[in-house]
C-alpha cells in the first residue's frame, strides 16, 4: 500500500525534481517508509512506500524492467502475484525482487493491457512506456484504490496521482471549484460524478484503463460485474461461498508485516475475522451511548469466543468535531457519510498495533445485504395490483401533501429506476434546489446520473439492478473511498476480501431468492457463515456504523458551532442561509430530524474552507 504522483508534458519552466518531491510530501502519510522519483524530458513520477511485501530496498519504486524502458508506480496489492511471477519467469523474464509490484512491470511487457485480465487484487498504477512513447494507467475492478487525473493546467500537461491534494503543488494546476458537483452531492452525500469537486479533475472509473499518448487520453473498460444466475440448491451455494471466501482471505492475509482486522457486531467483519483468525481485532464506539451507537461490546464478545485480543476505543462529540477538518482534508472531496468519522479513529487505533487490516466492505453490495433490497410485506401485496393502475396512482399522489400513505403510493407505482438512487439519499432534489444559490443549481439531476448505470443492466430483476447501481456508485464513491482515505491517513493498509473478482464471479451466479428473500437479506452468505460464527452473529440485522449526530446537534455547544458556519459569508456564497438556519433551528427544537441535511452542508463548508481558503 503506497501512493504515487506524477505529471507529463509540462511546458512551463519548473524545477521537476523539486516539484515532484513537493507533490510526494503531500501524500507521505500513504507511504512513510521511503520515497523515490523518476524524471526525464517527458515525465515525472513520484512514489511513497508503505512496506508490506518484500521489505527490502529492492521492492522500492519507481520500478523498472531490465533495460529501464518501462517505469512503474503502483499502489495496492496483487494477491496472485506468485502464480503470475512463475508464469513470467517461464517466459524468460528476469525478476530482481520478490515484490508483487514487479509482476505488473513484466506482465505489461509480456501481455500489454491484457495483464489486467490476469491479476487478482486491488490496484491503481501508472506505467511510462518509453519505447512506445505512451503512458498506461489502470484502476482495479471495484475501485478500491483511487486514481485521479487532470489536464486542467496552464500548459495542457497531464497531472495524476493517488490524491488530489498533491496536484496543488504542481505550478501548472488550475485550482477551481466544480460548481456542478454541489447539487448532486447534497442528495448522494458523496462526489458522485466522474469529474470531482475540482474542475477538470477526474476519477478513473473502476474496471477501466487509460492510455495517454500525443497529449490525448483514451479510456476503456476492461471489466464489469456480471450477474449470471444459475439454479442450484442453497447447500451448493453455501459450499461455494465458504470455499471461495476461505481462498480470498488466504490471499488477502499474505504479508510481511502484522495483520489484524476491523470488527463490529455485524456479520461481514465477523465472518472475515473468523476466517482470518488474526491476533488482534479493533473496534470503535461512542461514549455515553449504548446499544445502537456502541457495538464494541459485541465485538469484544466475539473476539473472546474466538480467543482473539480485542482493542476498542470510545470517542466523543468533541473529538469528532475537532478532527472533521483533518478528516475532510484526507478525503480530498466533501463526503458526509457519518461513518467516516469513527473510521478515522478506528484506523488510528489499529495503526498502533498492525500495518495491515482486513475489513468487511463489499459484502452487502455483492451478496444483497441492504434493507432497501428487501420488499416490505405491504409492498409485496400492493404490487399484485397491475402496474398501470399503480403508476397512475403514483402520479396523482405526487401532487398531494407528503405523508406515509402518499409516499407509499408514489413509490409503489414507480419502477426501480425511478425510486432507487443507491444506499445514500440525503436531500430531496427539490430541497437541494431550494437551498442552493442559482449558480450552483446547474449540476446534473439525480436521474441523469443513475440512468447511465441502469442502462447497462436492463432486463434484470430489481434486486440485481439495485446491487449493480450500488456497486458502481455507492461502493466506489463512498464506502471504498473513505476506507482508503481514512486508513491511509494513519499509514495502514486496508484489505477487503469480499471485493475479489473470483468472489464476485461466484456471487453473480447466486439466484436472487438466495440473496434476498422474505426471511432475510444476504441469505446465502448468512447460512454459509454459520460454519464459523455463532447464530447470533450470523443472523444479526445490519446496523452499519451509526453516529449519534442527531443527538449532538441538539446540544447547545454544537448547535452554536454549526450556526456560526451557516451564517458566515462563506455559507452565503453557496446557500440560502435562511433555509439553513431553519433546518438547524427546527432540528434543535425537536420539530424535525434534519441531522443529515445539516451535516451534509456543514461538511461541504468545512471542506471548502480547508481547500479553498486555508490552502
Amino acid at each position: 500500500m503506497c501512493g504515487f504522483v506524477g505529471f507529463a508534458d509540462s511546458k512551463i519552466d519548473i524545477d521537476k525534481v523539486k516539484t515532484i518531491n513537493d507533490m510526494m510530501d503531500t501524500i507521505i502519510h500513504r507511504g512513510p517508509d521511503s520515497g523515490d522519483f523518476f524524471t526525464d524530458d517527458r515525465v515525472a513520477l513520484g512514489f511513497r512506500r508503505l512496506s508490506i511485501i518484500d521489505l527490502s530496498d529492492e521492492g522500492s519504486q519507481p520500478m523498472y524492467n531490465e533495460d529501464k524502458s518501462i517505469v512503474l508506480v503502483f499502489n495496492g496489492e496483487i494477491y496472485n502475484f506468485q502464480e503470475i511471477r512463475e508464469d513470467l519467469k517461464n517466459k524468460g523474464h528476469i525478476f530482481k525482487c520478490h515484490s508483487d509490484s514487479e509482476v505488473i512491470v513484466h506482465g505489461y511487457e509480456e501481455y500489454g493491457v491484457d495483464i489486467l485480465q490476469k491479476v487478482r487484487g486491488m490496484f491503481a498504477f501508472a506505467i511510462w512506456d518509453m519505447k512506445n512513447d505512451k503512458m498506461f494507467f489502470a484502476r482495479d475492478f471495484f475501485g478500491i484504490k483511487p486514481l485521479y487525473y487532470t489536464q486542467n493546467t496552464t500548459d495542457n500537461s497531464l497531472i495524476f496521482g493517488s490524491e488530489i491534494k498533491s496536484f496543488l503543488k504542481q505550478p501548472a494546476f488550475k485550482k477551481e471549484l466544480n460548481k456542478d458537483a454541489l447539487k448532486p452531492y447534497l442528495t448522494f452525500q458523496y462526489s458522485v460524478m466522474d469529474e470531482t469537486f475540482f474542475k477538470g479533475v477526474y476519477k478513473l472509473k473502476p474496471g477501466h484503463y487509460m492510455i495517454y499518448q500525443n497529449g490525448k487520453l483514451d479510456i476503456k473498460r476492461y471489466w464489469d460485474v456480471d450477474y449470471n444466475e444459475k439454479e442450484n440448491s442453497l447447500e451448493y451455494y453455501k459450499e461455494k461461498i465458504k470455499d471461495t471466501l476461505r481462498e480470498s482471505v488466504a490471499y488477502h492475509k499474505i504479508s510481511d508485516v502484522k495483520v489484524g482486522s476491523f470488527l463490529s457486531g455485524g456479520i461481514d467483519s465477523s465472518y472475515i475475522t473468523a476466517l482470518l483468525m488474526p491476533n488482534k481485532t479493533f473496534s470503535v464506539g461512542f461514549k455515553d451511548y449504548e446499544g445502537i451507537f456502541n457495538e464494541t461490546n459485541l465485538a469484544g464478545e466475539l473476539s473472546e469466543i474466538l480467543d482473539i485480543e480485542n482493542y476498542k476505543e470510545l470517542v466523543n462529540a468533541d473529538q469528532c468535531f475537532d478532527m472533521l477538518p483533518t478528516i475532510q482534508y484526507h478525503m480530498d472531496e466533501p463526503q458526509s457519510n457519518l461513518s467516516s468519522v469513527p473510521l478515522y479513529f478506528l484506523a488510528q487505533l489499529a495503526s498502533k498495533h498492525v500495518t495491515v487490516v482486513l475489513s468487511g466492505e463489499g459484502a452487502d453490495e455483492i451478496f444483497g445485504g441492504y434493507v432497501w433490497y428487501q420488499k416490505s410485506a405491504n409492498l409485496e401485496k400492493y404490487e399484485k395490483i397491475p402496474f398501470g393502475i399503480r403508476h397512475s396512482l403514483s402520479n396523482l399522489c405526487k401532487s398531494l401533501p407528503q405523508n406515509k400513505i402518499t409516499n407509499f403510493l408514489v413509490k409503489g407505482g414507480q419502477r426501480i429506476e425511478e425510486k432507487f438512487i443507491g444506499q445514500a439519499k440525503v436531500f430531496e432534489e427539490s430541497d437541494a434546489l431550494n437551498v442552493l444559490r442559482d449558480e450552483y443549481k446547474k449540476g446534473p439531476s439525480v436521474g441523469d446520473i443513475t440512468k447511465k448505470v441502469y442502462d447497462n443492466i436492463q432486463g434484470k430483476d430489481d434486486i440485481t439492478k439495485m446491487q449493480y447501481l450500488d456497486l458502481h456508485l455507492w461502493l466506489p464513491g463512498d464506502i471504498l473511498l473513505k476506507a482508503d482515505k481514512m486508513s491511509m491517513a494513519h499509514s495502514i493498509e486496508l484489505r477487503v476480501p469480499f471485493l475479489d473478482k473470483e468472489v464476485m464471479a461466484m456471487a453473480g451466479e447466486i439466484p436472487g431468492n438466495l440473496r434476498v428473500n422474505d426471511i432475510d437479506t444476504k441469505y446465502a452468505l448468512r447460512q454459509a457463515s454459520k460454519e464459523v460464527l455463532p447464530d447470533e452473529w450470523a443472523n444479526r440485522e445490519k446496523v452499519g456504523f451509526p453516529v449519534p449526530m442527531r443527538h449532538w446537534l441538539k446540544e447547545e455547544k454544537y448547535y452554536n458551532l454549526v450556526k456560526e458556519m451557516f451564517t458566515s459569508d462563506l455559507a452565503k456564497e453557496f446557500f440560502n442561509t435562511d433555509e439553513l438556519e431553519r433546518y438547524l433551528n427546527e432540528h434543535y427544537t425537536g420539530q424535525h430530524n434534519y441531522a443529515r441535511y445539516i451535516w451534509t452542508v456543514y461538511v461541504f463548508l468545512v471542506w471548502y474552507k480547508k481547500f479553498f481558503v486555508e490552502l
